[in-house]
Protein backbone atom coordinates (compact mmCIF):
# COMPACT_ATOMS: atom_id res chain seq x y z
CA UNK A 1 0.00 0.00 0.00
CA UNK A 2 1.20 3.56 -0.67
CA UNK A 3 1.67 6.07 1.66
CA UNK A 4 -0.98 7.63 2.30
CA UNK A 5 -2.18 11.33 4.66
CA UNK A 6 -5.64 9.93 5.53
CA UNK A 7 -6.18 5.99 4.30
CA UNK A 8 -9.42 5.96 5.30
CA UNK A 9 -10.70 8.27 3.22
CA UNK A 10 -8.11 8.16 0.21
CA UNK A 11 -8.95 3.88 0.45
CA UNK A 12 -13.02 4.58 1.19
CA UNK A 13 -15.28 1.78 -0.72
CA UNK A 14 -17.30 3.24 -3.38
CA UNK A 15 -20.61 2.82 -2.07
CA UNK A 16 -18.77 4.60 1.24
CA UNK A 17 -17.95 7.48 -0.67
CA UNK A 18 -21.26 7.90 -2.76
CA UNK A 19 -23.56 7.92 0.48
CA UNK A 20 -20.70 10.71 2.13
CA UNK A 21 -21.35 12.56 -0.60
CA UNK A 22 -24.89 12.71 -1.60
CA UNK A 23 -25.54 13.41 2.24
CA UNK A 24 -22.87 16.07 2.02
CA UNK A 25 -24.63 17.17 -1.16
CA UNK A 26 -27.91 17.64 0.38
CA UNK A 27 -26.45 20.03 2.76
CA UNK A 28 -24.45 22.36 0.46
CA UNK A 29 -27.42 22.53 -1.94
CA UNK A 30 -29.87 23.38 1.16
CA UNK A 31 -27.01 25.98 2.64
CA UNK A 32 -26.76 27.97 -1.08
CA UNK A 33 -30.69 27.92 -1.31
CA UNK A 34 -31.28 29.30 2.21
CA UNK A 35 -28.69 31.86 1.91
CA UNK A 36 -27.35 32.74 -1.83
CA UNK A 37 -30.61 34.53 -3.94
CA UNK A 38 -28.47 33.50 -7.57
CA UNK A 39 -28.90 29.71 -6.59
CA UNK A 40 -32.58 30.34 -4.92
CA UNK A 41 -33.43 32.10 -8.03
CA UNK A 42 -31.47 29.69 -10.72
CA UNK A 43 -33.07 26.64 -8.65
CA UNK A 44 -36.69 28.23 -9.08
CA UNK A 45 -36.17 29.04 -12.79
CA UNK A 46 -35.27 25.48 -12.79
CA UNK A 47 -38.00 24.09 -10.88
CA UNK A 48 -35.95 22.34 -8.48
CA UNK A 49 -35.63 22.23 -4.75
CA UNK A 50 -33.02 20.90 -2.53
CA UNK A 51 -35.28 18.10 -1.42
CA UNK A 52 -35.26 17.21 -5.09
CA UNK A 53 -32.24 15.16 -4.77
CA UNK A 54 -32.29 11.97 -3.62
CA UNK A 55 -29.96 9.99 -5.59
CA UNK A 56 -26.12 11.55 -6.92
CA UNK A 57 -27.93 11.32 -10.53
CA UNK A 58 -30.27 13.99 -9.57
CA UNK A 59 -27.81 16.63 -9.61
CA UNK A 60 -28.07 17.11 -13.08
CA UNK A 61 -31.62 18.37 -12.44
CA UNK A 62 -29.89 21.34 -11.26
CA UNK A 63 -28.07 24.22 -12.78
CA UNK A 64 -24.74 25.27 -13.64
CA UNK A 65 -22.85 28.15 -12.57
CA UNK A 66 -20.24 30.24 -14.70
CA UNK A 67 -17.34 32.52 -14.19
CA UNK A 68 -19.28 35.32 -15.01
CA UNK A 69 -21.83 34.38 -12.25
CA UNK A 70 -18.97 35.49 -9.71
CA UNK A 71 -17.96 38.39 -12.22
CA UNK A 72 -21.55 39.77 -12.22
CA UNK A 73 -21.96 39.46 -8.46
CA UNK A 74 -18.21 40.48 -7.63
CA UNK A 75 -16.82 41.13 -5.43
CA UNK A 76 -18.55 38.64 -2.84
CA UNK A 77 -22.06 38.90 -4.20
CA UNK A 78 -21.90 34.49 -3.45
CA UNK A 79 -20.95 34.72 -0.02
CA UNK A 80 -23.06 31.65 2.01
CA UNK A 81 -22.18 33.09 5.68
CA UNK A 82 -21.87 36.60 7.14
CA UNK A 83 -19.08 38.81 5.94
CA UNK A 84 -17.79 38.75 9.37
CA UNK A 85 -16.97 35.20 9.00
CA UNK A 86 -14.69 35.51 6.24
CA UNK A 87 -11.42 34.83 7.12
CA UNK A 88 -9.26 34.97 3.87
CA UNK A 89 -9.87 35.76 0.47
CA UNK A 90 -8.33 35.02 -2.66
CA UNK A 91 -8.73 35.56 -6.33
CA UNK A 92 -7.97 34.44 -9.90
CA UNK A 93 -5.48 35.98 -12.04
CA UNK A 94 -7.71 38.43 -13.86
CA UNK A 95 -5.61 38.43 -17.04
CA UNK A 96 -9.46 37.97 -18.95
CA UNK A 97 -11.66 40.54 -17.28
CA UNK A 98 -11.95 41.70 -13.68
CA UNK A 99 -10.65 39.19 -10.90
CA UNK A 100 -13.02 36.43 -9.70
CA UNK A 101 -12.75 36.67 -5.93
CA UNK A 102 -13.58 34.27 -3.54
CA UNK A 103 -13.74 33.37 0.15
CA UNK A 104 -12.74 31.05 3.13
CA UNK A 105 -13.69 31.11 6.63
CA UNK A 106 -11.46 29.44 8.92
CA UNK A 107 -12.81 26.11 8.93
CA UNK A 108 -12.08 26.45 5.02
CA UNK A 109 -8.54 27.14 5.77
CA UNK A 110 -8.40 24.45 8.16
CA UNK A 111 -9.76 22.22 5.61
CA UNK A 112 -8.06 23.30 2.74
CA UNK A 113 -4.44 23.35 4.27
CA UNK A 114 -5.66 19.15 5.27
CA UNK A 115 -6.67 18.86 1.13
CA UNK A 116 -2.92 20.07 0.04
CA UNK A 117 -1.15 17.98 2.84
CA UNK A 118 -3.33 14.83 1.67
CA UNK A 119 -2.27 15.83 -1.90
CA UNK A 120 1.78 15.80 -0.82
CA UNK A 121 1.74 13.40 0.45
CA UNK A 122 0.33 11.43 -2.63
CA UNK A 123 3.28 13.36 -4.78
CA UNK A 124 5.94 11.76 -2.82
CA UNK A 125 6.26 14.56 0.26
CA UNK A 126 6.83 13.80 3.97
CA UNK A 127 6.97 15.53 7.92
CA UNK A 128 10.73 17.26 7.39
CA UNK A 129 11.31 17.39 3.95
CA UNK A 130 12.47 20.80 2.60
CA UNK A 131 9.84 22.00 0.14
CA UNK A 132 10.46 25.03 -2.10
CA UNK A 133 7.26 27.09 -3.19
CA UNK A 134 8.43 28.74 -6.97
CA UNK A 135 4.21 29.20 -7.31
CA UNK A 136 3.57 32.82 -6.60
CA UNK A 137 1.80 33.86 -3.09
CA UNK A 138 -0.47 36.64 -2.69
CA UNK A 139 -4.08 36.65 -4.41
CA UNK A 140 -3.37 33.76 -6.52
CA UNK A 141 -4.12 30.40 -4.66
CA UNK A 142 -0.94 29.01 -5.66
CA UNK A 143 1.62 29.63 -2.93
CA UNK A 144 0.00 30.37 0.13
CA UNK A 145 -2.27 26.91 -0.55
CA UNK A 146 1.21 24.90 -1.50
CA UNK A 147 2.67 27.33 2.02
CA UNK A 148 0.01 26.08 4.63
CA UNK A 149 -0.46 22.29 3.15
CA UNK A 150 2.97 21.71 3.95
CA UNK A 151 3.18 23.54 7.37
CA UNK A 152 0.26 21.50 8.12
CA UNK A 153 2.26 17.89 7.42
CA UNK A 154 5.47 18.94 9.00
CA UNK A 155 7.85 20.43 6.15
CA UNK A 156 10.08 22.83 5.85
CA UNK A 157 9.01 25.50 3.56
CA UNK A 158 10.82 28.01 1.40
CA UNK A 159 8.23 30.44 0.44
CA UNK A 160 10.40 31.64 -2.58
CA UNK A 161 7.13 32.81 -5.09
CA UNK A 162 7.37 33.32 -8.63
CA UNK A 163 10.58 35.42 -10.19
CA UNK A 164 14.40 36.25 -9.50
CA UNK A 165 15.91 33.02 -11.31
CA UNK A 166 19.27 33.04 -10.08
CA UNK A 167 17.83 33.15 -6.62
CA UNK A 168 15.81 30.05 -6.71
CA UNK A 169 18.55 28.06 -8.21
CA UNK A 170 20.88 29.59 -5.65
CA UNK A 171 18.39 28.33 -2.32
CA UNK A 172 17.79 25.35 -4.48
CA UNK A 173 21.28 24.65 -4.37
CA UNK A 174 21.95 25.60 -0.98
CA UNK A 175 18.94 24.31 0.93
CA UNK A 176 18.90 21.08 -1.33
CA UNK A 177 14.98 20.49 -1.28
CA UNK A 178 13.36 16.76 -1.24
CA UNK A 179 10.49 18.39 -3.33
CA UNK A 180 9.54 21.40 -5.75
CA UNK A 181 5.93 23.18 -6.66
CA UNK A 182 5.61 25.45 -9.13
CA UNK A 183 4.65 26.49 -13.20
CA UNK A 184 6.53 23.77 -15.31
CA UNK A 185 7.38 25.87 -17.98
CA UNK A 186 9.31 28.32 -15.07
CA UNK A 187 10.65 25.09 -13.58
CA UNK A 188 12.57 24.27 -16.91
CA UNK A 189 13.51 28.06 -16.75
CA UNK A 190 14.97 27.72 -13.62
CA UNK A 191 17.20 24.46 -14.92
CA UNK A 192 17.82 25.94 -18.10
CA UNK A 193 19.59 29.04 -15.96
CA UNK A 194 21.73 26.57 -14.27
CA UNK A 195 22.98 24.64 -16.88
CA UNK A 196 23.50 28.08 -18.40
CA UNK A 197 25.78 28.56 -15.40
CA UNK A 198 28.01 25.34 -15.66
CA UNK A 199 25.53 23.75 -13.25
CA UNK A 200 23.63 20.54 -13.26
CA UNK A 201 19.91 20.88 -11.45
CA UNK A 202 20.45 17.10 -11.11
CA UNK A 203 23.21 17.27 -8.60
CA UNK A 204 20.35 18.94 -5.91
CA UNK A 205 19.09 15.60 -5.74
CA UNK A 206 15.25 16.76 -5.56
CA UNK A 207 13.08 13.59 -5.71
CA UNK A 208 9.56 14.71 -6.57
CA UNK A 209 8.17 18.15 -8.13
CA UNK A 210 4.34 19.14 -8.22
CA UNK A 211 3.37 21.26 -11.04
CA UNK A 212 -0.03 22.79 -12.81
CA UNK A 213 -1.44 25.98 -13.02
CA UNK A 214 -0.87 25.68 -16.86
CA UNK A 215 -1.76 22.44 -19.37
CA UNK A 216 1.50 20.50 -19.66
CA UNK A 217 2.30 16.95 -21.83
CA UNK A 218 4.02 13.57 -21.47
CA UNK A 219 6.68 15.34 -23.46
CA UNK A 220 7.14 17.92 -20.64
CA UNK A 221 6.76 15.64 -18.18
CA UNK A 222 10.26 13.72 -19.11
CA UNK A 223 12.00 17.00 -20.17
CA UNK A 224 10.88 17.90 -16.23
CA UNK A 225 12.49 14.50 -14.82
CA UNK A 226 15.68 14.60 -17.23
CA UNK A 227 16.54 18.18 -15.89
CA UNK A 228 16.01 17.71 -12.34
CA UNK A 229 16.27 13.72 -11.90
CA UNK A 230 12.99 14.23 -10.36
CA UNK A 231 9.41 12.01 -10.72
CA UNK A 232 7.23 15.12 -11.90
CA UNK A 233 3.52 15.09 -10.97
CA UNK A 234 0.48 17.14 -12.52
CA UNK A 235 -1.90 19.03 -9.74
CA UNK A 236 -5.31 20.52 -10.27
CA UNK A 237 -7.21 23.56 -8.85
CA UNK A 238 -8.66 26.66 -9.09
CA UNK A 239 -9.72 28.89 -6.97
CA UNK A 240 -13.43 29.22 -7.55
CA UNK A 241 -13.75 25.43 -6.36
CA UNK A 242 -10.71 25.81 -3.84
CA UNK A 243 -7.32 26.06 -5.56
CA UNK A 244 -4.69 24.00 -5.41
CA UNK A 245 -5.25 20.41 -4.30
CA UNK A 246 -8.62 19.18 -6.21
CA UNK A 247 -6.43 16.93 -7.34
CA UNK A 248 -3.25 15.38 -7.62
CA UNK A 249 -1.14 12.50 -9.67
CA UNK A 250 0.45 9.85 -7.05
CA UNK A 251 4.10 8.84 -7.28
CA UNK A 252 3.85 5.46 -7.20
CA UNK A 253 1.97 5.22 -10.90
CA UNK A 254 1.29 8.31 -12.38
CA UNK A 255 -1.64 7.56 -13.96
CA UNK A 256 -4.19 10.11 -13.72
CA UNK A 257 -4.78 12.88 -10.84
CA UNK A 258 -6.89 11.80 -7.70
CA UNK A 259 -9.57 13.82 -7.23
CA UNK A 260 -10.22 14.43 -3.78
CA UNK A 261 -13.88 13.12 -3.91
CA UNK A 262 -14.90 13.43 -0.28
CA UNK A 263 -14.55 17.50 -0.93
CA UNK A 264 -15.44 17.78 -4.69
CA UNK A 265 -18.29 15.55 -6.58
CA UNK A 266 -17.25 15.98 -10.47
CA UNK A 267 -18.94 15.39 -13.96
CA UNK A 268 -17.40 15.55 -17.46
CA UNK A 269 -19.89 17.14 -19.74
CA UNK A 270 -20.46 17.93 -23.39
CA UNK A 271 -19.06 21.47 -23.91
CA UNK A 272 -22.26 22.24 -26.34
CA UNK A 273 -25.14 19.88 -25.45
CA UNK A 274 -24.16 20.24 -21.30
CA UNK A 275 -25.32 16.46 -20.90
CA UNK A 276 -22.68 13.77 -19.19
CA UNK A 277 -20.23 12.08 -21.31
CA UNK A 278 -19.12 8.53 -20.57
CA UNK A 279 -16.18 7.97 -18.68
CA UNK A 280 -12.67 8.03 -20.91
CA UNK A 281 -14.25 10.38 -23.12
CA UNK A 282 -13.01 14.31 -23.08
CA UNK A 283 -15.51 16.95 -22.29
CA UNK A 284 -15.72 19.93 -19.63
CA UNK A 285 -14.86 19.52 -16.32
CA UNK A 286 -17.58 20.55 -13.46
CA UNK A 287 -17.19 20.47 -10.28
CA UNK A 288 -19.48 21.32 -7.00
CA UNK A 289 -17.95 21.69 -3.48
CA UNK A 290 -19.15 19.85 -0.46
CA UNK A 291 -17.22 21.02 2.56
CA UNK A 292 -16.83 24.96 1.91
CA UNK A 293 -18.64 26.82 4.03
CA UNK A 294 -18.05 31.00 3.05
CA UNK A 295 -18.69 30.14 -1.00
CA UNK A 296 -19.71 27.11 -2.33
CA UNK A 297 -20.67 26.37 -6.05
CA UNK A 298 -22.65 24.12 -7.55
CA UNK A 299 -22.25 22.24 -10.78
CA UNK A 300 -19.07 25.06 -11.54
CA UNK A 301 -18.48 24.68 -15.16
CA UNK A 302 -14.71 25.49 -15.19
CA UNK A 303 -13.91 25.67 -18.87
CA UNK A 304 -10.96 22.98 -18.81
CA UNK A 305 -11.05 19.82 -20.91
CA UNK A 306 -10.01 16.39 -19.39
CA UNK A 307 -11.76 12.83 -19.05
CA UNK A 308 -12.52 10.79 -15.95
CA UNK A 309 -10.94 7.60 -14.87
CA UNK A 310 -13.34 5.28 -12.76
CA UNK A 311 -11.51 2.62 -12.14
CA UNK A 312 -9.49 2.40 -8.67
CA UNK A 313 -5.30 2.87 -9.24
CA UNK A 314 -2.94 0.38 -8.39
CA UNK A 315 -1.91 3.03 -5.28
CA UNK A 316 -5.00 1.70 -3.32
CA UNK A 317 -6.52 4.83 -3.40
CA UNK A 318 -10.31 4.57 -4.92
CA UNK A 319 -11.16 8.19 -5.58
CA UNK A 320 -12.08 8.72 -8.80
CA UNK A 321 -9.18 10.60 -11.18
CA UNK A 322 -8.89 12.75 -13.75
CA UNK A 323 -6.85 12.69 -17.16
CA UNK A 324 -4.08 15.69 -17.33
CA UNK A 325 -6.22 18.93 -18.55
CA UNK A 326 -5.58 18.81 -22.51
CA UNK A 327 -6.45 22.40 -22.77
CA UNK A 328 -9.11 25.27 -22.11
CA UNK A 329 -12.15 25.54 -23.99
CA UNK A 330 -11.49 29.15 -24.38
CA UNK A 331 -7.79 28.67 -25.32
CA UNK A 332 -8.43 26.10 -27.71
CA UNK A 333 -7.86 27.35 -31.16
CA UNK A 334 -9.66 27.33 -34.24
CA UNK A 335 -7.62 27.52 -37.35
CA UNK A 336 -8.88 26.66 -40.63
CA UNK A 337 -11.78 24.77 -38.88
CA UNK A 338 -9.64 22.44 -37.15
CA UNK A 339 -9.84 22.87 -33.12
CA UNK A 340 -5.97 22.97 -32.11
CA UNK A 341 -5.50 22.77 -28.69
CA UNK A 342 -1.48 24.43 -27.76
CA UNK A 343 -0.84 20.76 -25.71
CA UNK A 344 -0.84 18.76 -29.33
CA UNK A 345 1.75 20.99 -31.07
CA UNK A 346 3.71 20.65 -27.66
CA UNK A 347 3.87 17.01 -27.74
CA UNK A 348 5.31 17.30 -30.85
CA UNK A 349 7.77 19.48 -30.16
CA UNK A 350 9.05 18.28 -26.88
CA UNK A 351 9.44 14.91 -28.75
CA UNK A 352 11.63 16.31 -31.52
CA UNK A 353 15.48 15.91 -30.64
CA UNK A 354 17.21 19.46 -31.16
CA UNK A 355 14.67 21.51 -29.73
CA UNK A 356 14.83 23.49 -26.37
CA UNK A 357 11.48 23.53 -24.56
CA UNK A 358 10.00 26.65 -25.41
CA UNK A 359 7.98 27.93 -28.65
CA UNK A 360 5.48 30.57 -29.45
CA UNK A 361 2.29 29.57 -31.24
CA UNK A 362 1.57 32.93 -33.59
CA UNK A 363 -1.87 33.04 -35.50
CA UNK A 364 -2.02 35.62 -38.25
CA UNK A 365 -4.98 36.19 -41.13
CA UNK A 366 -3.62 36.73 -44.44
CA UNK A 367 -5.71 37.29 -47.41
CA UNK A 368 -8.69 35.85 -45.73
CA UNK A 369 -6.47 32.70 -44.39
CA UNK A 370 -5.60 31.89 -41.53
CA UNK A 371 -1.98 31.31 -40.58
CA UNK A 372 -0.42 29.31 -37.88
CA UNK A 373 3.17 29.00 -37.35
CA UNK A 374 5.41 27.79 -34.54
CA UNK A 375 8.98 29.68 -33.21
CA UNK A 376 11.03 27.13 -31.58
CA UNK A 377 14.60 27.58 -30.50
CA UNK A 378 17.42 24.56 -31.31
CA UNK A 379 18.48 23.24 -28.02
CA UNK A 380 22.16 25.01 -27.31
CA UNK A 381 24.05 21.58 -27.23
CA UNK A 382 22.86 19.67 -30.19
CA UNK A 383 23.21 23.01 -31.91
CA UNK A 384 26.70 23.39 -30.68
CA UNK A 385 27.29 19.20 -32.42
CA UNK A 386 25.59 20.33 -35.47
CA UNK A 387 28.10 23.06 -36.11
CA UNK A 388 26.07 26.20 -37.79
CA UNK A 389 22.78 24.25 -37.81
CA UNK A 390 21.35 27.24 -40.37
CA UNK A 391 24.33 27.16 -43.06
CA UNK A 392 24.29 23.63 -43.04
CA UNK A 393 20.75 23.24 -43.57
CA UNK A 394 20.32 21.34 -40.73
CA UNK A 395 17.99 23.84 -39.09
CA UNK A 396 15.59 23.86 -41.98
CA UNK A 397 15.57 19.60 -42.41
CA UNK A 398 14.29 19.87 -38.61
CA UNK A 399 11.68 22.40 -39.09
CA UNK A 400 10.32 20.72 -41.98
CA UNK A 401 10.01 17.47 -39.91
CA UNK A 402 8.54 19.54 -37.18
CA UNK A 403 5.87 21.18 -39.76
CA UNK A 404 5.55 17.48 -41.40
CA UNK A 405 4.42 15.30 -37.96
CA UNK A 406 2.51 18.72 -36.71
CA UNK A 407 0.46 18.49 -40.13
CA UNK A 408 -0.22 14.32 -39.72
CA UNK A 409 -0.96 15.34 -35.66
CA UNK A 410 -3.02 18.39 -36.63
CA UNK A 411 -4.68 17.82 -39.99
CA UNK A 412 -3.04 20.72 -41.24
CA UNK A 413 -0.51 22.72 -42.45
CA UNK A 414 2.03 25.32 -40.05
CA UNK A 415 5.20 26.70 -40.56
CA UNK A 416 7.41 25.95 -38.22
CA UNK A 417 10.78 28.82 -37.78
CA UNK A 418 13.76 28.70 -35.82
CA UNK A 419 14.43 31.55 -33.85
CA UNK A 420 18.00 32.23 -32.03
CA UNK A 421 18.21 30.47 -27.94
CA UNK A 422 16.97 32.47 -25.51
CA UNK A 423 14.70 35.13 -28.05
CA UNK A 424 11.55 33.91 -26.94
CA UNK A 425 9.65 35.26 -24.11
CA UNK A 426 10.52 33.41 -20.77
CA UNK A 427 7.83 33.36 -18.22
CA UNK A 428 7.98 33.53 -14.40
CA UNK A 429 4.26 32.25 -13.87
CA UNK A 430 2.05 30.61 -15.95
CA UNK A 431 3.55 30.57 -20.04
CA UNK A 432 2.35 32.63 -23.05
CA UNK A 433 2.13 29.53 -25.74
CA UNK A 434 -0.44 31.43 -27.83
CA UNK A 435 -0.64 34.69 -29.55
CA UNK A 436 -3.84 35.71 -31.89
CA UNK A 437 -3.52 38.30 -34.26
CA UNK A 438 -6.59 37.80 -36.40
CA UNK A 439 -8.38 40.31 -34.65
CA UNK A 440 -5.80 43.16 -36.40
CA UNK A 441 -7.47 42.05 -40.02
CA UNK A 442 -11.04 41.50 -38.47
Amino acid sequence: MAMMYQPELETMPRTELEALQLERLRLVLERVYARVPLYRDRFGEAGVKPSDLRTLADLTRFPFTRKQDLRDHYPLGLLAVDQREVARIHGSSGTKGKPTLVAYTKGDLDRWSEIVARSIVTAGGRSGDVFHVIYGYGLFTGGLGFHYGAERLGMTVVPVSGGQTARQATLMEDLRPRGIAGTPSYCLTIAEHMRAEGKDPRAIGIQYGIFGAEPWTEEMRQKLEDAYGLKAMDVYGLSEVIGPGVGIECIDAQEGLHIAEDHFLVEVIHPETLEPVPPGTYGELVFTTLTKEAMPVVRYRTGDVAALIPEPCRCGRTHVRMTRIKGRIDDMIIVRGVNVFPSEIEAVLFATEGLAPHYQIVVEREGGLDRLTVFVELDVVWARQAGDPADSGVEQALCARVASRLRDVLGLSTDVRAVPAGSLPRSEGKAVRVIDRRHVYA
